[in-house]
């Protein structure tokens, strides 16, 4: 490489003036490639061969075989191929002759075994290697590894928006927001509002298929205000609205739909599916034909709960909707906050919310069956209600019967 330098220094051109020197050598001699080519480290390599020619024939090229190949490099490491036989059984070998012979042999380490200094020596090397190793990897991390205060989950999305199909119109677009719910934060320069950029679709098995591959990302934090509420908390949610534009700059709304963010950190990808708002009759869809009208819902989180809803009970009696198409969202979460360290230190059952951050999908897939469980409780004692008495009397007078026999 000194040699390549200095003779890009000493090369000097004249203003006006093209180097007459050829560019491409298409006959390289050994001398050519040695001083204008990097050397890589000297190898020395070595044949074991065997001559399995028939007896009285020996000594024909045809016939001669390599059996093993020894390389040494001159850094000290030697590379066998094939590798010793141990306990893999012999290697074979087949000859195409007179007759069709098949030999057989194998490859031992047949050197001294090493001195108890020897290996030593080279215990102590490798435990040198392996923490110089160590403190390199350690400075490329460094010592101040950034936590979260105490009390606080931090929580980092990285998304994609893979795709979008089967939507009516072409030149699809998607904007989306993430909505923050109670005890969840962001920094005030955290961007939580994306649009991708335009995409014509494309046919793919039959389905007419936008592929986007926008990425995104943002970080939220939680914090419970009060620890003695032993609620679990509500994630952020991923709001997402499909546009479609054609030559005449006519914006439609293609459909929306949201994604709740997993409280389980790892990557998943989910599909989603997207409807729009329709109003009765040929008017709105003419006006979406031809003019570009659409009709958009004023507040975008009417998709899932209302941010503004503060009932019981939410009510969407008389708004027709139709199903479009669906968007492909990949998502790697990670989770961190230094209740998960104490939780692993400890080994013991953390008793706040935060805590129980880790196992929240288990506790949520029990309080999902309990609900269920509850539910079918109350169907079958409603329609226990709704039956007439002397029915009850002759069921339970059945089941009697039944169990003493």
């Amino acid at each position: 490489m000194t040699m390549v330098r200095r003779r890009r220094q000493d090369r000097r051109y004249m203003e006006g003036l093209i180097p007459k020197s050829q560019i491409i050598t298409w006959e390289p001699t050994d001398d050519f490639k040695r001083h204008n080519h990097i050397i890589s480290t000297p190898v020395q390599t070595m044949y074991i061969m065997a001559d399995l020619g028939p007896h009285g024939r020996l000594g024909q090229e045809e016939n001669e075989v390599v059996l093993c190949t020894v390389k040494v490099v001159g850094n000290g490491v030697i590379t066998i191929k094939p590798d010793f036989s141990g306990c893999k059984g012999p290697y074979r070998i087949e000859v195409d002759a007179e007759r069709r012979e098949v030999w057989k042999y194998t490859l031992d380490h047949a050197s001294n075994p090493i001195r108890p200094d020897e290996r030593e020596r080279e215990q102590r090397m490798y435990r040198d290697l392996y923490t110089r190793h160590t403190e390199y990897l350690t400075s490329l991390v460094g010592s101040e590894f950034e936590m979260p205060p105490p009390g606080i989950l931090r929580l980092v999305v990285n998304g994609e928006i893979v795709s979008a199909k089967d939507f009516e119109y072409d030149n699809l677009s998607v904007r989306m927001f993430v909505e923050m719910p109670t005890n969840w934060s962001s920094n005030p320069n955290e961007q939580l509002f994306w649009v991708t950029h335009t995409c014509a679709t494309k046919s793919t098995n039959k389905n007419n298929v936008a592929h986007f591959s926008f990425p995104f990302s943002f970080e939220a934090f939680f914090k419970k205000e009060d620890e003695s509420d032993a609620s679990l908390p509500q994630w952020p949610i991923l709001y997402m609205e499909v546009i479609s534009v054609d030559f005449w700059h006519r914006y439609r709304t293609e459909g929306y739909s949201y994604l709740l963010i997993p409280s389980m950190s790892g990557c998943s990808e989910v599909v989603c599916q997207a409807w729009r708002p329709v109003q009765p009759g040929l008017t709105s869809e003419l006006r979406r034909f031809f003019i570009g009208g659409f009709d958009e819902l004023e507040d975008p989180t009417y998709v899932a709960i209302p941010s503004t809803f503060q009932g019981d009970k939410l009510s969407r009696y008389g708004f027709k909707t139709e199903t479009t198409g669906s968007i492909t969202v990949k998502l790697h979460c990670i989770q961190q906050s230094r209740a998960f360290q104490d939780t692993n230190n400890s080994k013991q059952r953390m008793s706040s919310v935060l805590d129980r951050l880790g196992g929240y999908s288990q506790q949520s897939s029990i309080h999902n069956v309990l609900e269920a469980f509850q539910r079918a409780r109350h169907r079958m004692q409603a329609s226990r209600d709704t039956l007439p008495a002397n029915l009850i009397t002759n069921l339970q007078a059945m089941t009697t019967a039944g169990s003493t026999t």
